[in-house]
């Protein structure tokens, strides 16, 4: 049974549930924020396309998951001797269009850009060079995203890494990173995401450092 509830003192939902709100405004968005207040474990995304809210509370495999995951792109990142700056938890708003919390998402190309800010703000700052996602509680959708323009977007589900990059009005699936491009993760990632399962999350995440060493 799902329960759901929404005071001036914060915003309670089941784990492992999503509950949609349909024919809502911004307003009602922003005041939705403003109940659930410091709660980063209830998600909450705005459509203004589709008039929705929905809110969702991860389980512990989808907490998992988005920890490994972003943990093996900070291998990849290390590896290639790049500077970041990673955000989870983060609310990414195009006012009036869309409100969405990625699972992690980092700047890499435009990380000089938003050093030392405590809050990113769309309409003057860049937006993120990747935003990972998980669909492990509920389904996640290009589509949504697109008013964000973020320029790669990863969405992990039933064991496959599916990476999505912006054209500059939509998405398209692609087998490459653009920010990995000599790494094959479509198949790297769900085998470290899986071994991380058998044998644990360091064993996988040192297994992983150690075979891109060995590649090079």
């Amino acid at each position: 049974m799902v329960h759901l509830t929404i005071t001036d003192a914060g915003v309670d939902l089941s784990p492992g549930s999503e509950v949609i709100l349909r024919h809502q405004t911004w307003a009602d968005y922003e005041e939705l924020l403003q109940c659930r207040q410091d709660n980063a474990a209830i998600k909450v995304r705005y459509n203004a396309r589709t008039q929705e809210i929905r809110l969702m509370a991860p389980l512990p495999k989808h907490g998992k998951n988005s920890d490994v995951l972003s943990d093996l792109v900070k291998i990849l990142l290390r590896h290639l001797g790049r500077e970041w700056e990673g955000f989870d938890p983060i609310t990414l708003k195009r006012f009036g269009e869309a409100g969405l919390e990625p699972d992690w998402c980092v700047y890499i190309h435009n990380r000089n850009a938003i050093l030392g800010k405590e809050r990113i703000d769309l309409e003057t700052d860049p937006p993120p060079d990747l935003a990972l996602e998980v669909d492990a509680t509920s389904p996640s959708s290009p589509e949504d995203y697109e008013p964000l323009r973020i320029p790669e977007l990863w969405i992990y589900r039933e064991d496959s890494l599916h990476i999505y990059v912006f054209d500059g009005r939509h998405y398209r699936e692609t087998s490459d990173s653009p920010n990995f491009p000599a790494v094959p993760v479509c198949q790297w990632i769900p085998e470290s995401m899986r071994r991380a399962w058998r044998v644990g999350s360091s064993v996988a995440l040192r297994q992983f450092e150690d075979a891109l060493r060995e590649s090079t």
